[in-house]
């Protein structure tokens, strides 16, 4: 087998025009030069040079094989950037998720954009899954960075959240329901909601928004009636639209509502909910990257320019 080595002492010998000009260049002997490129004529069964008095030219087999040997070293000096750049997290495709409950909109998108905006080696697949299904996924390194909403109520090992930034919770309600036109203003008390209809509801094992929604009404003395349809999905949505229900939603989801879903504020404080962003507790340099770029992006923006 060839030597790196032994390529690159021949094409600088033909480029040269000389063994001595190379080895100079090379800052070898000129003998361990002559050994190199004899072991190399020697595997290949075949002169390369032709010695003559003045300086060696080419065989013609030594022209056949100087443009390859160029050609390999090339894509072996790109291949050892481009391993390079991936080691350092300059290059590579990034795997994130979200939950439904965290649209790609506002902050996010204004962060991810940076992001790649400042690194243009990388490239970004984005799937949509649950909370449980990104932990799992990252657990088993199907996934580099995870978007989901606390609470998290079963943790994977070797898997670490961190929260990014809270965001107000509205009551999200059909058109024409009656809190839209008597609190559209003042604000809705999680007391009136005792006897209303929830498409939302938590998952015993599950937690995420469903989960705070519920806790935050079993502080005012209630448990939130299911409708007679549910979902934790992005399905919800529609759900209120089409009048099954109403839904305690962050307010980021009305990036993606249907326009005549009415969101209102509430007046308890506590109706927050936190975004969180989960990853490897070791992460690849290129996830180790993001983090401190995406992370630093939110802080920075301001707060009228997130939703």
């Amino acid at each position: 087998m060839l030597s790196t080595r032994q390529l690159r002492y021949f094409v600088e010998i033909a480029e040269c025009g000389s063994f001595s000009a190379a080895a100079e260049r090379l800052f070898i002997a000129q003998s361990a030069l002559s050994r190199q490129m004899k072991a190399m004529e020697t595997r290949l069964q075949t002169p390369l040079f032709e010695r003559t008095a003045r300086q060696p030219r080419l065989t013609a087999a030594g022209h056949a094989f100087l443009p390859r040997a160029r050609s390999l070293l090339n894509e072996l000096s790109k291949a050892s950037e481009m391993a390079t750049q991936v080691g350092n997290g300059h290059l590579g495709t990034l795997r994130l998720s979200h939950s439904s409950t965290v649209p790609m909109s506002g902050r996010l998108l204004r962060g991810v954009g940076d992001y790649l905006d400042s690194h243009a080696g990388v490239s970004m697949d984005i799937v949509k899954l649950s909370s449980e299904e990104q932990l799992e996924a990252l657990a088993e390194g199907q996934l580099d960075v995870g978007l989901l909403r606390l609470p998290v109520l079963r943790q994977r090992d070797g898997v670490q959240v961190i929260p990014l930034y809270s965001e107000r919770l509205l009551l999200a309600v059909p058109p024409n329901h009656p809190l839209a036109v008597d609190n559209f203003a003042r604000g809705v008390d999680l007391a009136r909601l005792k006897d209303e209809a929830f498409i939302s509801i938590p998952h015993p094992q599950r937690g995420g928004l469903s989960y705070l929604s519920a806790e935050l009404c079993m502080r005012q003395g209630f448990f939130p009636k299911a409708a007679r349809v549910v979902s934790r999905k992005t399905t919800q949505l529609q759900l209120i639209q089409a009048g099954f229900g109403i839904a305690l939603l962050p307010e980021s989801m009305q990036d993606i509502a249907p326009p005549d879903i009415h969101f209102l504020q509430l007046t308890d404080p506590d109706c927050q909910s936190t975004v969180a962003l989960a990853c490897r507790q070791r992460p690849a340099p290129l996830v180790q990257r993001f983090l401190q770029h995406f992370n630093g992006t939110l802080q920075e923006l301001p707060q009228a320019a997130i939703f």
